[in-house]
């Protein structure tokens, strides 16, 4: 049953976009004119409220549909990583629609994930199969996209329990708002100060390990030589501030496995994008920093 001990109240407007006209009784009445309306896009705000819920048992097909958006056909499993993450249900939240009045239209599922943020303490975690894959994937990534220097860094990050890092999962749908992102942030890291005091593994982080969706444009610079770091695009914008921060990275293609960019981006001023993962590496004491950036620019 989902609880709501940490239910907060998030209003925010999503843009729909939609090409055709409301009724053809519309069109008939308005003529030639209406013709020509029809024709042009329609911008509506939608005002939807959301609120975060403690994770339970009811979240476990939401929150494996948003990972597999994340590591697409990669061979972690996201089945046994969800289920680490029920488990550890005293860190992390899901996002759900505001209750609806009994007298709306909305016939909407009420245990819906729209988005989810949690944390997984590798390090605590370590010889656990699902998570092991995830490492294994992300060196073998980093093999083929990144410096040899680099790739020795992350040996040692991800291979050396003497650093204790932990995986950062925040995914959410592409028609979800960023403003959900700042609350949802503040209260992870909340949990993870308490985590702290009671001695649990997820407070005992150095350092976030985070995979973000990423696109970049499908031509290549005039220069021949790749991409400049300013056209790498974040899906979840806030993440950049993450980018900003992190003093490890790489970012790898996964054009064949995505049929189209799945970020609800798929051309940026009409230029065709390539999606990417994007891998980093945030010392947690950075945290501040990218909190204040965030809130700066999500606030409202």
């Amino acid at each position: 049953m989902a609880s709501s001990a940490k239910r907060r109240a998030i209003e925010t407007g999503v843009n729909v976009q939609d090409s055709k006209e409301s009724s053809d009784e519309g069109l008939e009445e308005s003529g030639d004119e209406g013709s020509e309306n029809s024709e042009e896009e329609i911008n509506e705000e939608v005002i939807v409220d959301f609120e975060a819920h403690t994770i339970s048992d009811n979240d476990f097909h939401g929150i494996k549909t948003l990972l597999q958006q994340l590591f697409l056909k990669s061979h972690v499993n996201t089945s046994d990583l969800t289920d680490i993450i029920i488990q550890q249900n005293h860190i992390g939240s899901v996002i759900r629609q505001a209750e609806v009045p009994e007298d709306s239209d909305d016939e909407g599922d009420p245990d819906e994930v729209f988005g989810f943020i949690s944390m997984v303490n590798l390090t605590e975690r370590e010889g656990v199969e699902c998570l092991e894959k995830l490492k294994d994937m992300i060196l073998e990534q980093c093999v083929k996209s990144s410096s040899p220097d680099v790739q020795e860094k992350f040996e040692e990050l991800l291979l050396d329990s003497a650093h204790s890092i932990g995986l950062l999962l925040s995914e959410r749908f592409v028609n979800v708002p960023p403003q959900i992102a700042l609350p949802m942030h503040k209260q992870l890291l909340k949990e993870m100060a308490e985590a702290q005091r009671t001695n649990k593994p997820c407070g005992k982080c150095q350092f976030f390990l985070m995979i973000s969706k990423t696109c970049k444009p499908a031509k290549k610079s005039i220069s021949g030589h790749g991409q400049p770091k300013d056209e790498l695009l974040f899906v979840n914008d806030e993440e950049e501030f993450f980018y900003e921060q992190a003093t490890l990275k790489f970012s790898y293609s996964v054009q064949d496995e995505a049929d189209f960019c799945a970020t609800g981006k798929w051309s940026h001023d009409d230029v065709p994008m390539k999606p990417f993962r994007t891998v980093m590496v945030i010392p947690m004491d950075r945290m501040g920093t990218i909190m204040d950036k965030m809130t700066e620019y999500l606030s409202v």
